[in-house]
């Protein structure tokens, strides 16, 4: 809020408005894709574009950051909640919006408690790695919507794709394809023609404005009594009664719960009684999840049903035949219908016609409290932390770049509170949830943004919308909408990277690879992807940590001392300088004495061993311990010691733990010239003009001693 005082100036006022707006007519169309992309009702998207972006900007810390629905959070909101409820349903609306309470005050409490420095566990291999299989993911998703076809998904997402390509492949809805295909052209020849064209904007508005002249939809309601066919009607009858069945088996299971704890409190888990409580218990929970499974096998055959309508009647009244069972004697109409869904009250909703956006409830979202269920909650953490981090990474890494393009100060806890606010607020007025996003923010910042209040503007234009103009959108085709989230979507892959990140760090490649191949394979359930992923670089850094660098030096021919082994130089037979290069803690110690010993043991005549801690940035107390046990070895072997060039910190642990006046001050040095000047005056003249250490000796040459 400290960018408020500069809106006195005109021009500031002026460039924050011109840059909300032309905001507001990317983000308009986008956050109804990203909607549908996270299984909700894309005017939900508007409601996410409303209120966040606001809070974001006044809470947070970074004066250009375009909050909003993004892809990748779009699609781990759906993908958390896809086995708790059906996309589009009313639960899944709630979830989706508890959600978004969950992340943000997830992001919050980081934020608060000066936290932010945890999203570093998500490390940039781990991130790489999920983005490009997350791109892949969110653009296959879209492939229904862009070929017209509708399949039920499977357990796994690649089967989804394969089925929906299947399905494409016999029964494409050639109209729908059409306009998708004329969405990508518009928007891929206004990029080129010129980048501040709002080339999104103008493929919906010409899709929209065509759909409504040729009448691109056609769906009716009816009822299972005009479906020509038994089978058929069961099964809509079945898909009606299935969320009731479903709520009071779970009325049932909640009830003989709560029985179970009550006997086992007072008779105890081995009782009798409470064995046959546990069975019922046992049963009900069977008996839901093959209900369950029934009506997801139900749904997936009335979709694959092919209806066609008899001539003569009204809408109330037509006759319509499941295709493979028409009389000969029946007069048809050309048109193919396919079930879409069973509404509330029992009858069929039937698409002939290209999908399009429907209805958007006129006004803006009503204030509600999210009705929170606490058994879901648990369910929801895991998901809830991933998607807070996910979306606070990408947040963080846009906030960081415009940072530095425009000099000012960020702050990542405070971007943490923005965050979180904004999806805090947001789910009190029907926000699913929402992050920063990598392309309206490059908008914002290149249409002269300066301070938050743009993004303030942009909050006003949806409202704008939201109150008087959805009936603009209602033809809106859905494979518009598919086209646009593809389109956002193809510059996350970059597989040059994930190139680049095998090459330069084996162990990273490892990771980046792991992550992306466990995404496509895990998808719908990201989450675990982003775990392993996570895991697998804690794993490798712990590796890394457990085993590093440790060199012995010489004299190289500039005069400084390198590693002997690198640049191909003799050492010293009588003494030995052993670089370790990095922290020496509980998990190093051994390998680190395995690197002494390995050095004694190939030079029988070592008189002196110098330990040069530059590199060494933190010690413990198995540090100091194995410092003293070695210490103590080798003396008794007849090897001194020696320690040069210790850190400020490092030299604190070993005073205060008594090991410097245990060895004494004599043996550390300030440089590792000045300890082999006191191992020449022990070793004598003659030692000093022949060493390697103070004459350069390359492997080839011959050893003066």
């Amino acid at each position: 809020m400290k960018w408020i005082p500069e809106l006195r100036s005109a021009s500031v006022l002026r460039a924050d408005v011109v840059a909300g707006v032309t905001v507001a007519l990317v983000l308009i169309p986008q956050s109804m894709a990203y909607a549908q992309l996270a299984g909700l009702p894309p005017y939900f998207g508007l409601y996410a574009a409303f209120l966040p972006p606001m809070v974001a900007a006044v809470f947070g810390s970074s004066r250009q950051l375009a909050t909003g629905p993004v892809a990748v959070v779009s699609l781990l909101s759906a993908a958390a909640l896809e086995p708790l409820a059906t996309a589009g349903s009313s639960s899944f609306v709630a979830y989706s919006i508890v959600l978004a309470l969950l992340v943000g005050i997830f992001q919050m409490s980081l934020g608060l408690l000066r936290l932010g420095v945890l999203v570093n566990f998500l490390s940039h291999p781990v991130v790489l790695g999920f983005t490009n299989a997350a791109a892949i993911i969110i653009a296959t998703s879209q492939l229904g919507k862009i070929f017209g076809v509708s399949v039920e998904k499977s357990a796994r997402h690649y089967e989804t794709v394969w089925n929906t390509l299947v399905a494409a492949s016999t029964d494409i809805h050639w109209l729908t394809f059409g306009f998708a295909l004329l969405a990508f052209s518009i928007m891929v020849f206004l990029r080129k023609v010129s980048p501040r064209i709002p080339s999104v904007l103008v493929a919906v508005a010409v899709t929209t404005a065509i759909s409504w002249a040729i009448g691109l939809e056609q769906s009716e309601r009816v009822s299972p009594e005009q479906i020509q066919h038994k089978l058929t009607r069961d099964l809509i009858r079945s898909q009606h009664s299935l969320l009731d069945d479903l709520s009071a088996i779970n009325d049932k299971i909640r009830k003989t719960s709560e029985h179970v704890d009550a006997l086992t409190r007072e008779h105890g888990q081995y009782d009798e009684r409470t064995i046959e409580a546990i069975a019922r218990l046992g049963t009900l929970r069977l008996e839901y999840n093959r209900r369950q499974q029934q009506g997801r096998i139900e749904n997936r055959e009335l979709k694959d049903m092919h209806l066609r309508r008899a001539e003569g009647g009204d809408a109330r009244t037509a006759r319509y035949y499941v295709v493979g069972r028409i009389p000969d004697n029946v007069k048809l109409q050309p048109r193919v219908w396919h079930p879409a869904r069973v509404d509330e009250s029992g009858n069929v909703e039937i698409h002939a016609g290209g999908r399009v956006v429907g209805n958007v409830p006129e006004g803006l979202p009503p204030l509600k409290i999210p009705e929170i269920e606490v058994g879901l909650l648990l369910q929801m953490f895991v998901s809830a932390i991933a998607i807070g981090l996910i979306g606070f990474m990408e947040a963080i890494s846009i906030a960081k770049a415009m940072a530095a393009k425009t000099r000012q100060h960020l702050d990542a806890n405070q971007e943490l509170v923005g965050q979180g606010m904004s999806n805090i607020v947001g789910s009190f007025f029907q926000s699913y949830a929402v992050s920063g996003s990598f392309s309206r923010s490059a908008v914002n910042i290149d249409a002269g943004a300066i301070t938050g209040f743009s993004s303030v503007v942009t909050g006003i234009v949806v409202a704008i919308v939201l109150l008087w103009l959805t009936p603009l959108l209602y033809h809106l085709p859905q494979a518009t909408l598919a086209a646009v989230i593809m389109m956002a979507v193809i510059w996350l892959v970059n597989i040059r990277a994930l190139r680049r990140t095998w090459y330069v760090e084996r162990g990273d490649g490892v990771v980046a690879l792991s992550t992306f191949f466990l995404t496509l394979l895990f998808a719908p359930h990201l989450e675990w992807a982003i775990v392993i992923g996570v895991l697998l670089s804690l794993g490798i850094y712990l590796y890394r940590t457990m085993r590093p660098r440790v060199a012995e030096l010489s004299r190289h021919s500039d005069g400084s001392l390198r590693d002997a082994a690198v640049y191909g130089l003799q050492t010293c037979k009588y003494t030995s300088v052993v670089r370790f290069e990095g922290s020496l803690y509980f998990a190093n110690i051994s390998y680190f004495e395995d690197k002494i010993n390995q050095i004694l043991s190939s030079k029988p005549e070592l008189r002196f061993i110098i330990i040069d801690g530059v590199s060494i940035n933190n010690l413990d107390a198995s540090g100091v311990e194995m410092f003293e046990s070695l210490t103590e070895r080798l003396h008794e072997g007849g090897v001194q010691v020696l320690y040069s060039r210790m850190k400020q910190q490092v030299m604190q642990v070993l005073r205060h733990s008594g090991f410097v006046d245990y060895v004494g001050e004599d043996r550390f040095f300030r440089s590792n010239e000045l300890a082999i000047e006191a191992v020449n005056d022990s070793l004598g003249s003659e030692h000093a003009t022949t060493c390697p250490l103070n004459v350069v000796c390359l492997i080839e040459e011959k050893p003066s001693q």
